[in-house]
């Protein structure tokens, strides 16, 4: 014969395996694999040198997709691109571009490049309006519109911060208050070497915006000129460690994108970016 339970059992236990559940759910978020892409301008010489060879020295590192700062060769060639890309095994992670390319008849060309290559994140990375108080708010306006019209086609725009973004205004600072007047199809790219040099939290930056960060920058940043630190990833000033698990439980982040700015020990650039994926790539 079955023994009643009360409904303080009955509670407890419902509480018990929601809780087993959700920890479960959070364990899952945290180990989840994601993608590591390199932000080509880290290697912008090189890809001006011969864009093929960089590309292939790049796959050859292990990277799982890159993300554009430019096209050379194949400016006008998407299809070409696109091909090249799946020959290295790579994936079109984002595009760095300009508003102008999102604006009017321009949008429409944009859209079809980016679609042919398999590119689903479309970032600025820097438009003076961002910080002026008289066309801020025209330029999240604008963000807006463009992600409601790229979304049904599984794409969306985003912005991209370096240090200025976070200087104060009013009460606030410029990122948030941007982030404030955009929706969530708005992709926020945090770019976490220069929000350390702004002094932002970067943690915290991904707690006040959650499912906002579908691609994020992880930019080996020496601050203050540390003794001791080299811009190498896993070498520098920046909790690696707490901003994974951040992008990976909350960010909703699709792509961790390594970005190479500084070059110590008279090292190239294809060498630093080399030990720095090592590094990344360890710590993931």
């Amino acid at each position: 014969m079955t023994t009643p339970i009360s409904r303080r059992q009955f509670v407890r236990g419902t509480a018990c395996a929601a809780a087993l559940a959700s920890s479960r759910a959070f364990a899952a978020s945290g180990d989840r694999k994601v993608p590591v892409s390199l932000q080509l301008y880290s290697v912008r010489n090189d890809c001006a040198k011969d864009f093929d060879a960089t590309l292939a020295a790049v796959a050859k590192m292990g990277f799982d997709g890159v993300e554009f700062a430019g096209y050379h060769t194949y400016s006008d060639k998407p299809k070409e691109l696109k091909a090249k890309l799946d020959e290295l095994g790579l994936k079109a992670a984002a595009t760095h571009i300009g508003t102008g390319t999102l604006r009017g008849d321009a949008l429409k060309k944009t859209i079809e490049f980016h679609q042919a290559i398999g590119c689903k994140y479309l970032i600025v990375p820097g438009d003076g309006d961002f910080t002026n108080p008289d066309k801020s708010k025209a330029l999240a306006d604008f963000f807006n519109e463009t992600a409601e019209k790229l979304k049904p086609l599984g794409m969306a725009c985003g912005y991209h911060n370096h240090s200025h973004e976070f200087a104060k205004s009013g009460d606030s600072n410029h990122w948030e208050i941007f982030a404030g007047r955009t929706s969530k199809d708005v992709i926020l790219q945090i770019d976490f070497g220069w929000s350390q040099v702004a002094g932002q939290d970067g943690p915290d930056l991904v707690k006040r915006h959650p499912g906002r960060m579908g691609v994020v920058h992880l930019k080996p940043t020496v601050v203050n000129n540390e003794a001791g630190k080299k811009a190498i990833f896993g070498q520098d000033s920046v909790p690696w460690a707490s901003i994974i698990k951040a992008c990976r439980d909350l960010g909703a982040t699709q792509w961790f994108t390594l970005e190479q700015e500084v070059y110590p020990d008279g090292k190239s650039p294809l060498e630093c970016v080399e030990l720095s994926v090592a590094a990344l790539k360890k710590a993931l």
